[in-house]
């Protein structure tokens, strides 16, 4: 897909006609969460799935400030082609016959100041030219451009249109809005609401997604502690510090996502690191319920921390199998589109009902619940219970859906638990 990126020219993008390159560029470059203007507008036109970006410039703008621009795109592996005109007007036929040469069949349009999502990007319609706002992104054909059409605005694309300082915070507030995934529920919803004021603040900072991971992670420590005093006070104190960590594992991804800043090892990295906060925060009640039920409450423990571990090292592997290595991040949303797809199966409909149970943002609420109304011992066994069930299923679903070629593949009519054990 051909994606098309204007500049104005630079009397226009000021507001003053004696403006210089050097104002041209601090317009230019004007931070947005963390990212200049314009690089966030190419970089998020590339991730929803533009692969030819036609970045089109005034010819008064300075060679050494455009060079330097496609250079600083390259780093995050966005590749731009620019052209310079001395007058471009998209709602001129002319202007559109100047790109001929340049323009496939059909295109994407994106304003150089439109902060928008990749998700909404990528699902824009084709859209006539008489219903084309050049103000907004719009989905073109380069036969309906260069027709002499006036233009109206009938498309109400989402996004903020960066005009001043004001909607650059607009601008802010609407990206950490729609910084969730698509598979986010009721619980992760509310979390995230609760983070939208942290992540603006982080997304000014240097502080990057794994150094919010790794402070999850300590936070969880301090929660295993709490826990394994054994008292109630100490516990539901325990439950509230898991939730804290919890909170940061939505927010490393939220900054991940606002920042341009997803990466195959930062996804690892906080899966390890979410498996890591279970592990402790299991310990951590394994040692506080010892003091109340001695050995017994021991021996669930080490029977709950066995299942976490094999759980992990099962998903994990599972995850490699699911997903492409630079794409690890798609693993739930494909395996929960072959559960949808698997539906005729019991065990597939069942475990698609409540898998969403299984996330941590989830998993948060109900511990601080069992917690809070003294119900630690039964949310232990559950968790026995579910963690065990989690890699058998995990295996299952393992040679069900992603089996190599030369494995022998289940078949696809057979729904039994036996044959899930």
């Amino acid at each position: 897909m051909q994606s098309i990126v204007a500049i104005p020219e630079i009397t226009s993008l000021a507001g003053n006609k004696k403006v210089c390159n050097t104002k041209a560029s601090e317009l230019i470059m004007t931070p947005v969460s963390g990212v200049p203007l314009l690089l966030r507008t190419l970089i998020t036109t590339a991730r929803a799935g533009a692969d030819d970006i036609l970045l089109i410039c005034p010819a008064a703008l300075s060679n050494w400030l455009v060079r330097n621009f496609i250079q600083t795109a390259l780093q995050y592996g966005v590749r731009v082609s620019v052209v310079q005109l001395d007058e471009f007007d998209p709602g001129a036929a002319s202007s559109w016959a100047q790109l001929a040469p340049h323009l496939n069949h059909d295109f994407l349009w994106l304003p150089w100041n439109w902060v928008t999502t990749r998700q909404f990007l990528a699902h824009l319609h084709l859209a006539p030219i008489d219903s084309v706002n050049w103000a907004e992104p719009a989905y073109a054909t380069f036969h309906e451009v260069t027709r002499d059409n006036a233009s109206s605005s009938l498309l109400h694309p989402e996004g903020v249109a960066v005009t001043s300082p004001e909607s650059v915070s607009l601008a802010e507030r609407f990206l950490v809005a729609h910084s969730g995934k698509v598979l986010d529920g009721i619980h992760t919803s509310f979390n995230r609401r609760l983070c939208r004021p942290f992540v603006r603040l982080l997304s000014h900072t240097s502080v990057s997604p794994n150094a919010v991971t790794l402070g999850g992670v300590v936070i969880s420590i301090l929660s295993a502690v709490a826990f394994a005093q054994g008292s109630y006070w100490w516990s539901v104190l325990g439950a509230l510090l898991f939730y804290i960590a919890g909170l940061f594992d939505e927010m490393d991804g939220m900054l991940a996502r606002v920042t341009f800043a997803e990466s195959p090892r930062g996804t690892w990295f906080e899966g390890f690191a979410d498996g890591l906060s279970y592990l402790l925060l299991f310990g951590g009640i394994t040692i506080g319920l010892h003091r109340h039920y001695g050995r017994p409450a021991t021996a669930m423990g080490i029977a709950l921390l066995v299942g976490a571990v094999l759980a992990l090292i099962a998903t994990s592997l599972q995850r490699r199998r699911a997903t492409s290595a630079d794409r690890p991040n798609e693993y739930l949303g494909r395996f929960y589109e072959l559960l949808e797809r698997d539906s005729g199966n019991r065990i597939s409909r069942v475990v698609r009902q409540v898998q969403a149970f299984q996330k941590r943002g989830v998993v948060i609420h109900y511990i601080v619940l069992f917690t809070i109304v003294g119900a630690l011992p039964l949310l232990f066994v559950l968790a026995t219970l579910g963690a065990h069930l989690t890699w058998i299923l995990t295996l299952y679903f393992n040679r069900r859906f992603f089996a190599q070629p030369g494995e022998r593949r289940a078949k696809p009519n057979v729904n039994t638990f036996k044959e899930a054990l």
